[in-house]
């Protein structure tokens, strides 16, 4: 008997048996394998079709893309140009092509495949927001007016399917921002199956919450997380499992989220249905996605509905527009009554900032300036060492010339900035030069460890903010080692985090309305070393004594926050 219809993995797994020697129904089975997440059954799969039809350039790319998603870069990128070589007029396996260069390094040629892939489909939307990403990360500023506008006008028509984390850097609209991430929900639900109801848990059985991420480990979601997890098992009143999608990084802060939760589960390699099923045998009352639509994530997880009530929280600062997520935890800065309706969750505010923060975070000692390329402290008759250590796709052209009109009215400043993939540094400079800036006054940091980076930080005078994609965990960061931040908040959830972190410091007057009025306090302060000592000394008081590091009060809160999203078959009858 045929598969049912409605199962298109039963359909492509029959079709092959029924004709196993079809290369092109192989071809079919790892497309849909490769859909269901399950990367080593999808290589399987086109290795077969390979070895019925050599070279065919749609296995190829399947077998790239498999290769890919098991984090064989290299391999893939050389499936891929393989089949680029071969249907040289295919612009999805250009486009794949410029993923796996991506992750194999090679960021200028991500950059022509993409170029190449558009210019063989210029009015496709998605390719273009590819193209449009790639460039803004390489500091290639080449058409982007065109690109973005190409973008936003397909995504409000409704005719795009785009990457809702790739647009949040668009100066689009919060009503934009909802319909974009919406296209692209309406688009995996479509083909996702969602488990069957969960029998209820016992009433009194310990509320059980779980977390969803590809970044338990030393990378931004586990550095701003480690203690308040930890917080959160002293607690004691929550059970808290991990999924981690991404393999143990053998990093410290792994260790520590191991030992914060009631278990940590490795999921990394495992297709979506797996770990949907881990979660709604682990009997997850409250599950928190930590990653959203960003890259790495697993929303196709949350499609399924493995836990009765699904938030969005941290990783992905916007809506998901997501049928399956019930309720986003943000805080009444970020996410104002104005900005709700633009939400398709039902907003749960903390009474603090929604972001937590690594308390237990060591601070090395700082090196010497000049060993970093910085000149002498001002007070030392050297110079105010702005920085801006945000990714290299939030530094527009808009940010960056705001930026570099603060150094032209002070004297002998600096801007430090995080050095970029492929050719970005070198086209900063270029735009310094066209601003009357001497792109020497540019400085690279390249990456580093993060106790490295905050070593470092240490010598930065003032953080100057981009728009309209804030600095979330670097803002964080500087707050930490006592680095002010200078932030004009936005229209958009993505444009106020570092607003939120400055209000809960109690340092609202860090935060300006407006290009000019940013312009002229990151001036006032650079001419006026005894005032910028005098924020740096306000900064080290409000950390000691504000709630914006008191890990343990954001444990209670965020308690409290599960517990009433959990609602009163739970144990709570609070409100939201």
């Amino acid at each position: 008997m045929p598969a049912a219809p409605d199962d298109p993995l039963a359909q492509a797994r029959y079709a092959v048996q029924h004709e196993p020697g079809n290369a092109m129904a192989w071809v079919v089975l790892s497309d849909v394998e490769l859909d269901a997440g399950d990367a080593r059954n999808g290589a399987a799969a086109a290795q077969r079709a390979l070895q019925l039809a050599p070279g065919h350039p749609e296995a190829l790319a399947r077998l790239g893309r498999a290769q890919w998603m098991l984090g064989r870069h290299a391999e893939a990128a050389d499936s891929l140009r393989a089949a680029a070589r071969q249907a040289p007029q295919h612009p999805g396996i250009a486009v794949w092509l410029g993923h796996a260069l991506e992750d194999a390094g090679d960021a200028e040629g991500a950059n022509d495949a993409y170029a190449q892939a558009h210019a063989l489909a210029p009015e496709h939307p998605l390719i273009a927001a590819h193209l449009l990403a790639w460039r803004r990360r390489l500091c290639d500023w080449r058409d982007l007016e065109r690109l973005s506008r190409q973008v936003r006008d397909a995504v409000r028509a409704g005719h795009g399917v785009v990457e809702p984390f790739a647009f949040l850097s668009e100066d689009a609209t919060p009503a934009e921002q909802l319909q974009c991430a919406r296209l692209r929900a309406r688009a995996l639900s479509e083909r996702i199956r969602t488990l069957p109801p969960a029998p209820p848990r016992a009433a009194n059985a310990p509320l059980r919450i779980g977390f969803l991420s590809n970044g338990f480990g030393a990378h931004p979601t586990g550095l701003l997380t480690a203690a308040f997890f930890e917080a959160l098992a002293a607690q004691g009143t929550l059970e808290t499992h991990l999924f981690a999608l991404n393999r143990d990084d053998g990093s410290a802060v792994r260790q520590r989220l191991q030992r914060a939760a009631q278990r940590l589960h490795d999921v990394s390699g495992l297709a979506h249905a797996p770990i949907a099923q881990r979660i709604r045998e682990t009997g997850i009352d409250v599950l928190f996605d930590m990653r959203g639509w960003g890259g790495g994530g697993a929303p196709e997880v949350l499609a399924m509905r493995p836990a009765p009530v699904q938030v969005n929280w941290l990783a992905y600062p916007g809506t998901s527009g997501a049928p399956w997520i019930d309720h986003v935890l943000a805080d009444g800065f970020v996410l104002p009554d104005a900005l709700a309706p633009h939400f398709s969750e039902r907003v749960v505010r903390l009474p603090r900032c929604f972001q937590p923060s690594d308390t237990r975070r060591e601070v090395p000692p700082a090196p010497v300036r000049t060993d970093c390329g910085l000149p002498e402290r001002a007070a030392d008759g050297g110079g105010v060492v702005f920085c801006c250590f945000n990714n290299s796709y939030k530094l527009n052209p808009r940010s960056t010339t705001r930026a570099l009109a603060v150094l032209r009215e002070v004297p002998g400043s600096v801007l430090w900035l995080l050095s970029g993939p492929g050719r970005a540094d070198a086209r900063l400079r270029a735009f310094a030069e066209t601003q009357r800036v001497d792109p020497r006054r540019l400085v690279f940091m390249p990456k580093q460890p993060h106790a490295a980076y905050l070593a470092r930080l240490q010598l930065a005078d003032l953080f100057l903010d981009t728009e309209p994609y804030n600095a979330h965990t670097t803002a964080s960061d500087a707050l930490w080692v006592g680095c002010p931040v200078l932030t004009r908040p936005g229209d958009t959830f993505a444009a106020r985090v570092a607003g939120s972190l400055n209000h809960h410091l109690g340092m609202d007057a860090m935060n300006v309305d407006g290009d000019e009025a940013f312009v002229a306090r990151a001036i006032t302060l650079g001419r006026d070393p005894q005032a910028l000592a005098g924020l740096r000394a306000e900064l080290a008081r409000r950390r000691e004594h504000s709630g914006l590091f008191d890990m343990d009060g954001f444990a209670a809160n965020f308690t409290d926050a599960v517990r009433a999203m959990a609602g009163p078959e739970r144990g709570t009858d609070a409100a939201l």
